[in-house]
């Protein structure tokens, strides 16, 4: 069935929310999501409270009703008192603070003259205190997208929840960790027109978030949410999306959950459902609103300097759409390899480094040989460390090494193994001369890339490839 969206009053917008490096947003600790063992652990039981228009907030109130218990167990290398509600919070994380601005003003947002923290009722067990800490940073922001303008509403920083381990009908266990990891949260207007359109959204959303330096990569460490409704519906805010290409198929199939319900004479509730793997959505709990919502007592209002976001505004990082023009004219290189390129931060600083090697050879070692590595020998490629690329950069920039060995050397560095470098020698024109001359009259009548074939794989790792290939020219036409 085609479904005309506009005919059906569809509105929709998106929450995107994206974790940030560093200290969490309001202790010290690492925001390191440590998987060693726990040694510490306690329990609770959460009740909801009025919020500031002195009601209980319905989703605080359907949780409560739960009656459930919660434990929570951490390791006191990323945890201290704060996570554990036992120590008032310290002051909000500056640097998290600035990187939430630069995001705000890429996004064409007015920054708030001072931020003011406030509590945000939760109690799933996922905040140990019972409330979220959030705070509003940015209004009234907008990006252009393929179907026009999007309005940003808001731009937040608030805290991380819990990590959820286990489940059962009376207790739920948490891993705290991740809770108070630094989160900025973008909150779009409800102008998207089409599932198709909130996928490039989020799309363009993620970009600017890559685009500024303190933002934390990965899986798990962005997400978005998606609020629809269509006329005669209620609104919906669904959860948990894998990735983004299932963003289109989920609002699809909950239009249509919606139209059928109607159809059906149902009456909708407003209310916050999960995506499921088959893009169904399932019910979570009744939809949160503004009873939720009271100011933080224990951490001060933070006034904005004037003159230091004016600084800010004049040093704003490039964002990656247009480092991508400029790394494929400025290294030649695809505009597929570019793209994975600015996400990484090395490659112009090893670029410039070893100025003596293309930059198209360092681009294939940063983002194309790790995958070599694992497809073909399946080694863990992650487990390599900067540091290895830039030891085998500098033996192929003093021209120790041939390309031709990166991906040996790697591999030897993946397994910790020691390298000696004879091995891998280069060896000269007038041995590789000589060497051809043999293999020519040996087995005459062969094609170049015959050739070439045979006298790679007996020089493997130490002759240049490009090198080979000019000598074989001169022997076979």
């Amino acid at each position: 069935m085609q479904i005309n969206y506009q005919e059906l009053g569809f509105k929709c917008g998106l929450e995107c929310h994206q974790q940030l490096e560093g200290k969490k947003l309001f202790c010290s600790c690492p925001t390191l999501n440590s998987d060693k063992e726990a040694d510490i652990k306690v329990e609770r039981k959460l009740r909801a409270v009025a919020g500031e228009t002195g009601d209980v907030d319905i989703a605080a109130e359907f949780e409560m009703s739960k009656m459930k218990k919660f434990f929570y167990e951490s390791s006191s290398e990323d945890t201290c008192l704060v996570e554990y509600d036992e120590e008032p919070p310290h002051e909000l994380n500056k640097n998290a603070m600035e990187t939430a601005i630069k995001v705000a003003l890429l996004l064409n947002a007015k920054i708030v003259d001072e931020i003011q923290v406030m509590r945000k009722t939760v109690v799933d067990g996922s905040n140990v205190s019972g409330f979220q800490r959030t705070a509003l940073v940015a209004m009234d922001g907008f990006i252009e997208s393929s179907l026009g303008m999007v309005k940003i509403s808001t731009i937040c920083i608030e805290e991380e929840a819990a990590q959820k381990l286990e489940e059962s009908r009376d207790f739920v266990k948490y891993r705290l960790d991740r809770l108070g990891i630094p989160l900025i949260e973008i909150a779009t207007g409800a102008d998207i027109k089409s599932p198709e359109h909130a996928k490039d959204v989020a799309s363009h959303l993620g970009m600017v978030l890559r685009s500024v330096e303190g933002v934390k990569r990965g899986i798990g460490t962005i997400r978005q949410d998606v609020n629809i409704s269509i006329e005669g519906g209620a609104r919906t805010e669904i959860k948990g999306f894998q990735d983004l290409k299932s963003i289109p198929k989920v609002i699809e199939h909950e239009v249509k959950r919606q139209l059928d319900a109607i159809n059906h004479g149902k009456k909708l509730q407003k209310e916050v459902r999960k995506a499921e793997p088959d893009f169904t959505t399932s019910f979570l709990r009744p939809l949160p609103g503004a009873a939720r919502l009271y100011p933080e007592t224990d951490v001060l209002p933070v006034k904005i300097d004037k003159k230091h976001l004016e600084n800010l505004k004049k040093s704003l990082p490039k964002l990656l759409m247009h480092k991508l023009e400029d790394f494929e004219k400025k290294y030649r290189i695809t505009k597929e390899l570019a793209r994975e390129l600015v996400a990484n931060e090395n490659f112009g600083l090893f670029a410039k480094k070893f100025s003596k090697i293309e930059p198209l050879t360092i681009a294939n070692a940063l983002i194309n040989i790790p995958k070599e590595i694992k497809a073909r020998f399946g080694m863990d490629s992650s487990k390599l460390r900067d540091e290895d690329f830039e030891e085998v950069f500098s033996y192929l920039n003093e021209g120790r090494i041939a390309k031709e060995a990166i991906i040996d050397l790697l591999a030897r560095k993946i397994k910790n193994e020691k390298i000696d470098l004879k091995e891998f020698e280069i060896v000269s024109e007038e041995q590789l001369k000589e060497e051809i001359k043999q293999i020519i009259k040996e087995k005459p009548n062969l094609s170049q890339s015959a050739y070439m074939g045979l006298v790679m794989a007996k020089y493997r790792g130490r002759a240049d490839g490009r090198k080979v290939m000019e000598i074989l020219k001169k022997f076979v036409k």
